[in-house]
């Protein structure tokens, strides 16, 4: 598995080159985590990671036709995400305010890069995720950490700027 260090190292500098810049254009449900709970993140194409929730975690579910769920630490939470209003349940509803700059990961270019047209890496929380060809690989604008978004949620929920 591709390490979250060296998976930065190959692809910053094609962000900064390449990468285009994205904002979040769906609200997303959001809601404290309970400490150890364990939260599998499933798009439309399958498992794409897991976690374990820490003391403070929030639980972020997107608003898209998979409802995929994942982890966020309290500071990220609260750095890329304004509340709006109260949602069903135990969630509420957060509006985006962070920007993300992104990569599609086309056949060409994994060529390129000599990867496999679906390999994993490590993801910033320590777990392995699974990109494939046609996902974004994304970071924040400060280039603090690389993610993968899946092809069909990325559509869903970003947009352009």
């Amino acid at each position: 598995m591709i390490t979250q260090l060296e998976i930065q190292t190959i692809f910053q500098p094609l962000l900064k080159e390449k990468g285009q810049v994205f904002q979040k254009s769906r609200n997303v449900f959001a809601r404290r985590a309970k400490e150890g709970e364990h939260i599998v993140t499933i798009t439309g194409d399958g498992v794409e990671t897991q976690n374990v929730a820490s003391k403070n975690d929030y639980i972020v579910m997107n608003q898209t036709e998979a409802s995929e769920q994942y982890i966020m630490s309290k500071k990220k939470f609260k750095n890329r995400y304004q509340y709006l209003c109260r949602a069903k349940g135990s969630f509420n509803t957060y509006t985006s305010k962070g920007k993300i700059v992104g990569i599609e990961l086309t056949k060409n270019l994994m060529q390129q890069l000599n990867l496999n047209n679906s390999f994993y890496f490590q993801a910033p929380w320590g777990q392995g995720m699974i990109a494939k060809e046609g996902d974004y690989i994304v970071s924040p604008t400060d280039g603090t950490e690389i993610y993968r978004i899946a092809r069909k949620e990325f559509f869903e929920t970003y947009r352009a700027v």
